[in-house]
């Protein structure tokens, strides 16, 4: 299954295309748009448009995830964000993929194990679970990757990707975190 994560913006909106296989993820592309504060707003929307439905007829995605919207003291940044969702679900139906939304609670659980992770240690699992080597250029696209982890995650479609923890009971029924080491040493980081 391939999926397409979609971390939308009104100046950069980052983006992240995987496949899973149905045992490993795999990295089939990653990107921001950037857009020119020069430009109508009313561009930017269009220029984000025809940058992702580019991705869409080159990677062919069965669905299309984004993260849903968080609240924002500033009223017109708010509106902005919506507006460019508006136009990337438009985007999505177009083309006929099933589309989704996450929480971005939902998403640092999903991909670290912990809801309310840093972009820094989102970032830092998004490229060991799909080994990529080096870093990303921005956290729009581990975000966006990280959307579509969750996705993959969530639905199940990816579980058997991710090692689960095999804990032992002790005595007093505390975890066994040297059988976990023990049973899952790629998650372990040197």
């Amino acid at each position: 299954m391939v999926v397409l994560g979609v971390d939308p913006g009104s100046l950069h909106t980052g983006y992240g295309v995987i496949r899973y296989d149905g045992a490993v993820f795999h990295l089939l592309g990653c990107g921001v748009i950037r857009l020119h504060r020069r430009k109508s707003y009313f561009e930017r929307i269009g220029e984000i448009y025809r940058e992702l439905e580019s991705v869409i007829e080159g990677y062919e995605p069965v669905r299309l995830v984004l993260e849903t919207v968080f609240l924002n003291k500033n009223v017109q940044s708010a509106l902005k964000l919506g507006q460019v969702r508006g136009a990337v679900i438009a985007l999505a139906m177009n083309h006929r993929l099933e589309l989704s939304e996450y929480a971005p609670r939902e998403v640092k659980a999903a991909v670290t194990g912990r809801g309310a992770a840093s972009k820094q240690q989102v970032a830092f699992m998004v490229t060991r679970m799909l080994q990529i080597t080096g870093n990303p250029a921005t956290h729009d696209v581990t975000d966006a990757l990280g959307i579509a982890l969750c996705d993959l995650l969530k639905t199940g479609v990816g579980s058997a990707a991710v090692p689960q923890p095999a804990f032992s009971s002790g005595s007093a029924g505390k975890k066994n975190w040297a059988q976990f080491v023990q049973s899952n040493p790629g998650m372990v980081v040197r």
